[in-house]
């Protein structure tokens, strides 16, 4: 049966994606099943328990291709946990002794929402699904269709979160300028800080991308345009251990030869020791409303370039962050075609009275299906045996 209401929210941090996942269940739905309302629901799980929604109207449908084309999300994001109920009280969100979920669900049924989209990862994938289960609970059948958003490409089982391709792509553009930052200062030392908390595949996907990029331009090496001085010399994810000692012998030759140091980081590598050692020294160590570390207050970029730079000798060493450049971009042509695939499944899914997260499914032979909520989980690991990424090492001279 056709559903009567379907909301749309996107959640966490923003990707490469929302924009044109929002624009492409629009079209999708506009185009089989013109009948059905949208509404949208204002920056994510805040605007759900508060009720701020916004109606999908006939010419929003008519203009919804144009989303395509922009980054961020057009309905705005949050990071709300719907089971941390101190911090949403702090934050406004709900009234003190009220259960979240429970708010949200009214919210919801009130709404007369049929169907809800989610577009984010794993926390919002599996808070949507609490919510479905609980208005079961409560006689009211609603489906829940999940498309995976996270730059970190780590949710599980899903092969490609949407908006991943297009992340690494604008962290190697990024990453061409600032490495020029090497002609700046004598034994230079810089480190390109990537997002990727647990998962090391955008760190390992954008070196990737930036050395092909690299394999395509001409050089002048006789007057000190060497091809050698804008490559990498380093790249580290969490999946790898981080000999510090040894990287700085290996690294001090090469400053010594080249002049220069250029180091890709994934914000998550080393972290682990870090905060270890914080919290031996009886340090409060910073976290959010998941219970993540905040890496800004712990700043493992900055610290592990200070490391490096006394073991290497630079004179110089700067930190670069590439995140929020490359998680704002629009989609490229790959996410593109990646979000249309999916987001014509969700909208045949909710047709079909079907609930779980669309994605190519690693588990099911990388079949693109609706994966059951209750095998959806974050902090996917990168393998970093991977062929591609393997040759890249050993082309580096990385251990």
């Amino acid at each position: 049966m056709s559903p009567g209401t379907v909301a749309i929210l996107t959640a966490g941090g923003i990707a490469p994606c929302l924009s044109s996942a929002v624009g492409g269940l629009i079209e999708r739905y506009t185009r089989v099943a013109p009948g059905v309302r949208l509404i949208g629901y204002l920056d994510g799980y805040a605007g759900l328990l508060t009720g701020h929604s916004t109606e999908i109207t006939d010419e929003v449908r008519r203009r919804a291709h144009l989303l395509h084309d922009f980054g961020g999300s057009p309905l705005g994001n949050s990071r709300v946990k719907l089971t941390n109920a101190d911090d949403l009280v702090r934050r406004g969100l709900v009234e003190a002794g009220q259960d979240p979920l429970r708010v949200a669900a009214a919210q919801l049924a009130a709404d007369g929402v049929d169907v809800l989209h989610t577009i984010g990862g794993d926390d919002t994938n599996t808070t949507a699904a609490d919510l479905a289960a609980h208005l079961a609970e409560e006689g009211h059948d609603m489906r829940v269709i999940g498309l995976p958003k996270t730059i970190d490409n780590d949710i599980v089982p899903i092969r490609q979160s949407l908006g991943a391709w297009t992340a690494a792509e604008q962290g190697a553009l990024f990453a061409r300028n600032i490495i020029g930052e090497h002609t700046s200062n004598p034994r230079m030392l810089i480190v390109h800080e990537v997002m990727g908390r647990h998962s090391g595949w955008l760190t390992a996907a954008t070196a990737h991308a930036y050395r092909a990029d690299l394999a395509g331009r001409d050089f002048v090496p006789g007057i000190g345009n060497d091809r050698r001085r804008w490559d990498l010399h380093a790249v580290y994810v969490p999946e790898l251990d981080l000999d510090l000692e040894a990287e700085g012998r290996r690294l001090r030759a090469v400053m010594d030869e080249l002049g220069c140091v250029n180091v890709f980081a994934a914000e998550g590598a080393g972290v682990d020791e870090i905060v270890a050692a914080l919290e031996a020294d009886g340090a409060q160590v910073p976290r959010d409303a998941f219970g993540h570390v905040q890496l800004d207050e712990v700043n493992p970029g900055e610290r592990l370039a200070s490391t490096l730079a006394q073991r290497v000798s630079a004179d110089k060493s700067k930190v670069w962050k590439s995140g929020y450049f490359a998680r704002s971009a629009a989609a490229n042509p790959r996410d593109l075609e990646l979000i249309a695939a999916c987001t014509s499944l969700a909208v045949e899914a909710a047709l079909d009275g079907r609930s779980g997260v669309v994605g190519h499914d690693v588990e099911r032979g990388d079949e693109l299906r609706v994966i059951e909520h209750e095998r959806i989980a974050g902090g996917g690991a990168f393998d970093p045996t991977t062929p591609w990424f393997a040759d890249l090492l050993h082309d580096i001279g990385q251990p």
